[in-house]
């Protein structure tokens, strides 16, 4: 792992999937903009941090998933931080009972187990009004692209470097990438339509890329999204329950579903695009020999 400046004060810690941007506060302080995984990155940045001799001064969150709060708890208790996210991100990593919400289909022994370490009480609640915050007395810019996660959060450093976090993905990650993920794809394609209006110097992807440019990456991402909805739609050849999609789209895009663990990731993939075919008017939901089923709609003109 190493550290890349990118411009002013702005930097990225370069781990092998995560880019992780910080803001240098002082020679000494920075303000992380997010936190990376734990089992991952916890030691790895822990290491950077003393070898540096820099103190964690704050933590700026884009959103409330695994890869991005992973080391705020932990984080906040050794250097005493003050944390900022939507606040609606916030409110899913405030206990364990609110992560079992968002997290509907995990026991709550697996939400404990798996995910407990993201549990955390934000400092600072960035409201959906909000396009400019002082934190640790540091302007940000605050871009709202709901969609990925239900409040996502694009951030520019005063040094115009937009950290873009999740709303993006990079070329790299879309040719690996089966079922890339978003809680509601609708919305998420919204907001890369948003981002065509963003002008900054420097562009910072969580994964994984740093930019001048990415109006080219935009409509590549919005491509790519889209063409896999309608792969799926493809799959649907007559009444089919959630799980013969899921069947069949896994032997037609080769996704190999080895553990139950990995079912559920996938299954939580999928149902965002099948409900974005049933929101646009491509398919419909019946009942079929006791059984729910998605179907295509025809239409004719």
């Amino acid at each position: 792992m190493k550290s890349i400046h990118v411009a002013g004060n702005t930097y990225v810690l370069d781990f092998p999937a995560l880019h992780l941007p910080y803001y240098k506060k002082s020679e000494t302080e920075i303000i992380l903009l997010d936190t990376g995984l734990k089992r991952e990155h916890e030691a790895v940045l822990l290491g950077f941090l003393e070898e540096e001799n820099l103190t964690v001064s704050g933590i700026l969150c884009t959103h409330a998933h695994i890869d991005h709060v992973g080391n705020a708890a932990w984080l906040k208790e050794k250097y005493g931080c003050p944390i900022a996210m939507p606040k609606v991100e916030a409110e899913i990593v405030s206990s364990l009972l609110n992560l079992k919400i968002f997290y509907g289909t995990y026991p709550m022994n697996r939400i404990r187990d798996h995910f407990g370490h993201m549990v955390i009480k934000a400092d600072r609640f960035i409201e959906e009004t909000e396009t400019e915050i002082l934190f640790q007395g540091v302007p940000f810019s605050i871009i709202h692209t709901p969609g990925h996660s239900a409040g996502h959060i694009a951030i520019t450093t005063p040094d115009d470097v937009t950290y873009i976090g999740d709303a993006l993905i990079s070329e790299e990650v879309m040719r690996s990438s089966k079922l890339p993920y978003a809680h509601i794809l609708s919305k998420d394609l919204m907001s890369k339509m948003k981002l065509y209006h963003l002008r900054s110097s420097w562009y910072i992807l969580a994964h994984k890329g740093i930019y001048t440019d990415i109006k080219d990456l935009i409509t590549d991402n919005i491509y790519f999204y889209k063409n896999r909805a309608e792969e799926i739609l493809k799959v649907i050849e007559k009444p089919m329950t959630f799980e013969d999609i899921l069947k069949s789209l896994s032997r037609s895009m080769r996704i190999n579903i080895s553990t139950p663990f990995k079912y559920i990731v996938v299954e939580r993939m999928l149902r965002c695009y099948i409900e974005y075919l049933e929101e646009t008017g491509k398919i419909a939901l019946v009942l079929e020999e006791n059984f729910l089923k998605y179907t295509k709609i025809s239409h004719q003109r």
